[in-house]
């Protein structure tokens, strides 16, 4: 079979199952979600072995500790995931809720109902969390998928989609719900951009050059997101005694995530107080550092991994135990900073300032925007929102943490009285 004729048979197998799953009720798609929890659960030493094979052939292969530590799964990982979908599970379901009801002038009743999207074309890299968050987000708002996971995390995603698969057969649903497309080949990716005729959504969760990929090759819409270069703003009205364990979470906590902090712009009236203290506790964490040369003067010490920074090293995703600092003269300097450098994901300001955390929430234009708090909540179950398919750094159709509101569309119901136009 080619790519393309095996493609083909994916996407229609997608499409005939999403009609199935359209019109399941609120109680089948919970069943069938605490079905997958259960099932998951039960196939634990199965799915744990299968990503163990994965971790050693990333580290046989070089890859860096940023890229082990997002494939890695272990106990608390599987049991985090397993975990979000009880949450998902307790959220209100969007499809088939009705509004903006109105009696038209016309005679006709017209109303707005929230239906799925159809079938969710997803391409990721390295997370095999993603295979169970994004299956589990689609399903319960009655969307089929079609998963590409990178080639890092073959074994682990093809356990895992067969747990799924499995969870689907015992609700007596259609197990092509949920596919996997079982092969490394690079054509299957820009082959599935083009196959508009099943698939009505792409999401693609990976670096620049996978968002650019499916920006122009893609003849479905695409969501781009997923990449962040996050900045946090150190206000000189901020209580310094309380800062340092925000800014550290942000970037310490998890470094290699698209929520980790990647620079911070001090005030030049608190820099020298307060620099040399934080580089000490970042540096014992194994932080290491690209400054300005205003920063490099006032903390320029051989304990401390320095380096000079760029506009290029300012616009870059570190993903690892790497920050960018730079001194900034005002907060009107730290925005125009942000304007140029953020990928439009994540940015925090610290300050007791009232006038100076409102000018900072009115002038950034980033998907999530935080007053005295780490950039790490950006996240779907952070947010209240279950597990997340992406966080979408763009604003048509769907911005931040995307969920189940974000997987529906809408179709208009108009009930008229044989009515005819005049």
């Amino acid at each position: 079979m080619s790519n393309q004729q095996y493609l083909q048979t994916l996407g229609q197998q997608a499409k005939t199952a999403s009609f199935q799953l359209a019109n399941l009720s609120s109680q089948q798609k919970s069943a069938l979600l605490h079905c997958i929890s259960e099932q998951l659960t039960l196939n634990t030493d199965a799915i744990l072995s299968a990503n163990a094979k994965d971790v050693a052939a990333a580290k046989q292969n070089g890859l860096t500790d940023a890229m082990i530590d997002r494939l890695l799964l272990d106990k608390p990982r599987l049991a985090g995931i397993i975990a979000d979908i009880d949450n998902v599970i307790n959220l209100a379901d969007p499809v088939g809720s009705e509004s903006a009801s109105q009696l038209l002038d016309n005679g006709l009743r017209l109303t707005q109902r929230r239906v799925p999207l159809g079938v969710v074309g997803v391409i990721y890299e390295a997370r095999p969390n993603v295979t169970v968050d994004i299956a589990v987000l689609a399903l319960k708002t009655g969307n089929a998928v079609i998963l590409r996971g990178g080639k890092e995390t073959l074994t682990s995603n093809q356990v895992l989609s067969d747990v799924i698969r499995q969870a689907l057969r015992i609700q007596g649903l259609p197990e092509d719900a949920v596919q996997l497309i079982n092969s490394t080949d690079r054509e299957l990716v820009t082959g599935l951009l083009t196959l508009d005729q099943y698939v009505d959504m792409i999401i693609p969760r990976g670096g620049q050059t996978l968002q650019r990929l499916c920006a122009e090759k893609a003849s479905i819409p695409v969501i781009l997101g997923g990449i962040g270069i996050c900045h946090l703003y150190l206000d000189k009205m901020a209580d310094l005694s309380r800062s340092a364990e925000v800014i550290i979470n942000a970037k310490v906590q998890r470094p290699t995530v698209c929520n980790a902090l990647d620079t911070l712009l001090i005030h030049e009236a608190i820099a020298a107080e307060y620099l040399p203290r934080l580089f000490e506790e970042m540096a014992a964490l194994g932080v290491s550092f690209y400054t300005c040369d205003k920063t490099k003067a006032l903390v320029d010490s051989p304990a401390f991994e320095l380096h000079s920074a760029t506009d290029e090293s300012y616009s870059t995703e570190w993903l690892s135990l790497t920050l960018g600092v730079k001194v900034v003269s005002n907060i009107d300097d730290a925005i125009e900073h942000i304007r140029k450098h953020s990928s439009g994901h994540s940015e925090a300001i610290l300050s007791d300032d009232i006038h100076a955390t409102t000018h900072f929430l009115n002038e950034v234009d980033s998907a999530a925007v935080y007053v005295n708090a780490s950039t790490r909540f950006t996240d779907g179950s952070q947010f209240g929102l279950g597990a997340e398919v992406a966080v979408s750094t763009q604003k048509l159709h769907a911005r931040g943490p995307m969920a189940l509101d974000a997987l529906t569309t809408y179709k208009w119901l108009a009930t008229g009285d044989y009515t005819a136009r005049k």
